[in-house]
């Protein structure tokens, strides 16, 4: 009986005709791999002031599990949140870059009444969603902040312009203030030369892959490139890239600009603020030492092996609780993007409850 025509491997074939006759065989293309994930293995195998509990791993998964199952937790989720973009076009893949662009560094020493705020639509934001609120309130008064073309034009969009944008409801300035303008330009600079102005070429130019995507943000825009040396060997994070990817695939809902067919391969997002959750949970373990200096807010450098051991540990305790919910439940709609999602807002619900346990680390930085 003969091999229906869809079942043959027409591929395996052309490759073995070109062999046979002496033709040059196709090129095989490798697909680019970010290594995020085989780095915070690494990591974790030769940290001596962080550990994983497995035990802790087990019950926390299944726990999460249930309680994204509960909540209906889905891509759907992230424009239910007030200041997210509801519409879907190339305007809001502008949007969804500047954010991620500029999305590092809110923590503050000062209480609540005091540190950096943006008051917004009746509401006070701090955090991640005072940046949100700074592009949509500079957006309603007119301000192009959303346009690689006018980060460039330093005539128009002048620093003390910028500042302006950034201005605060309270005696504390936006951190790092500088180092956000400079993210701007640089990152204007790049796509206005390479994409035209257009973050939707820029995404284009991915096919589709998210891994890819990741890859040419760290690449070629310097300010996307989070990356440094632990124990003599380059380890990458790639937070603000991945988590940019990862926006626009919960935005669209899994299409358009968003329509990744390898999303499930990034990882976490490796912040300050997700760790706090795991050690709640007892996932994530620190050495007296470690803790004691977390526990009295003193700073920890980026790129240090303390820094790189927190955020290498979080990928791969998410990587592993992924696992165990895949195991327990084979086919679930589970993957780290959702889980860092799911957990990052259960760290912010326990912080406007005052339930914190550990306090978060405190590294200033542009990488989260």
């Amino acid at each position: 009986m003969g091999v229906p025509d869809d079942e043959i491997d027409h591929d395996l074939l052309d490759f073995m005709r070109a062999a046979l006759l002496g033709r040059n065989a196709p090129a095989v293309v490798s697909k680019p791999k970010i290594n995020v994930l085989r780095d915070a293995q690494f990591i974790v195998d030769n940290a001596i002031d962080v550990a994983l509990s497995r035990e802790h791993i087990v019950a926390a998964a299944e726990k999460i599990y249930g309680a994204m199952e509960a909540k209906e937790y889905s891509t759907s989720t992230w424009s239910t949140h007030e200041l997210h973009p509801k519409e879907r076009t190339a305007e809001t893949a502008n949007f969804i870059f500047t954010m991620d662009l500029l999305n590092f560094s809110f923590w503050s020493e000062l209480d609540a009444a005091k540190r950096f705020a943006i008051e917004y639509r009746g509401k006070r934001w701090t955090g991640y969603w005072s940046i949100v609120a700074v592009l949509q309130r500079a957006l309603d008064e007119g301000i192009p902040i959303t346009c690689p073309y006018f980060w460039v034009d330093s005539q128009i969009c002048t620093d003390a312009l910028l500042a302006h944008v950034f201005r605060s409801s309270t005696s504390e300035e936006v951190p790092l203030l500088p180092e956000r303008i400079a993210c701007l330009r640089e990152a204007g600079g790049v796509l206005c030369e390479r994409y035209e102005g257009s973050i939707a070429a820029l995404i284009g130019e991915a096919e589709g892959s998210a891994v890819a995507l990741v890859m040419k943000l760290a690449d070629e825009f310097p300010c996307f490139r989070d990356e440094h040396i632990f124990e003599g060997r380059q380890v990458n994070f790639y937070k603000r890239a991945q988590i940019l990817v990862a926006d626009l695939w919960a935005c669209f809902n899994g299409q358009s600009h968003g329509d990744f067919d390898d999303i499930n391969e990034l990882t976490m997002f490796a912040d300050y603020r997700v760790p706090v959750t795991l050690t709640t949970l007892h996932c994530l373990q620190f050495a007296p030492k470690l803790e004691a200096h977390i526990k009295a807010h003193q700073a920890i450098p980026s790129g240090s092996p303390w820094e790189c051991q927190i955020r290498g540990a979080s990928i791969w305790c998410i990587e592993m609780i992924r696992r165990e919910i895949l195991r327990k439940h084979p086919g679930a709609n589970v993957n780290a993007v959702l889980i860092d999602f799911y957990l990052y807002d259960t760290a912010k619900e326990m912080e406007s409850k005052g339930a914190e346990g550990l306090p978060h680390h405190r590294t200033r930085s542009i990488w989260y």
